[in-house]
């Protein structure tokens, strides 16, 4: 009995460890997802007159407004397209919904509906106060935008441009718009932005290059000073005997049998060089 609530014990620890490991796996990959930047796509819910010109299309900011960029004047870009990322909004538990609204300098303003004609507008955080800034997130499955927990976007035609609201009221804002105005569901799908071609890495200025390369020789230097002091130290020994040598040949001189060195500074390869005796030296007796 024993064995088994052992068993039991360490199986339901092993099993509680690795829940919490996939836990903690999703959440980082789900707040990974959600702090990456994305462009909005428009997706039509029921097919009409303008929903050909309108799927597909990517969301753009202008002015202070979102529209839908509908690629009426194909030479010139309108707008900027949404790039944005959903980040905690200041004093709240909810999350807030991000774009850029430039490329130079990247400068980042909050997404919201407005509280009165319910277009979804950008601005910095005064403007989105006053107005509905959260809660923004995304459905579970497509990760298509949600506003409230709910989808209730509609593409409004205003003159030649389509611009964006959200139905607050569930009514396709009978009371903000004109009689006969086409509005039209929508849905925002987030998508993935484009990867550009990275940027080769600035050259570096003269000065920058010069220190690496000072930096390098003193590591260099660093690297064989050992082995240069004990160059030295062999030098110092070799030349000590090559002093001890000189003063064997020396006395070999004075006892006649070797002679001064030649030209005072040849050398020869096994010592000093010397002229040979005038009469043969004796050879040693052979046992």
């Amino acid at each position: 009995m024993s064995n088994e609530l052992t068993f039991l014990v360490a199986f339901a620890t092993v099993y509680g460890a690795s829940e919490a490991i996939k836990h903690i796996q999703s959440d980082a990959r789900r707040k990974e997802h959600r702090s990456r930047k994305n462009n909005l796509i428009v997706r039509c819910l029921k097919s009409c007159e303008y929903s050909s010109i309108l799927e597909g299309r990517r969301v753009v900011l202008s002015g202070d407004k979102l529209y839908i960029d509908t690629g009426t004047h194909h030479a010139q870009d309108f707008g900027h397209p949404f790039a944005g990322y959903y980040l905690a909004y200041p004093d709240s538990n909810a999350s807030g919904l991000v774009s850029t609204i430039c490329d130079e300098p990247p400068i980042m303003n909050w997404i919201y509906v407005d509280r009165w004609s319910y277009e979804m507008k950008f601005g910095n955080r005064s403007w989105a106060d006053d107005n509905f800034p959260i809660p923004w997130d995304c459905s579970r499955q497509d990760r298509r935008l949600t506003f409230g927990g709910w989808e209730g976007f509609l593409a409004v035609k205003e003159g030649d441009f389509w611009a964006l609201y959200f139905d607050l009221d569930e009514d396709h804002l009978k009371s903000k718009v004109a009689e006969g105005t086409p509005v039209l569901e929508i849905e925002l799908i987030r998508v993935e932005m484009r990867m550009p071609k990275p940027q080769p890495p600035p050259p570096e200025d003269k000065e920058k290059a010069d220190e690496k390369a000072d930096e390098k020789a003193e590591v260099a230097a660093d690297a064989n000073g050992p082995n240069s002091a004990n160059d030295a130290n062999g030098a110092d020994a070799a030349n000590g005997a090559n002093g001890a040598n000189g003063a064997n040949d020396a006395n070999g001189g004075v006892n006649g049998h070797s002679g001064p060195d030649k030209a005072d500074g040849s050398t020869y390869q096994k010592g000093a060089y010397a002229t040979p005796p005038e009469e043969p030296l004796e050879s040693p007796a052979v046992d």
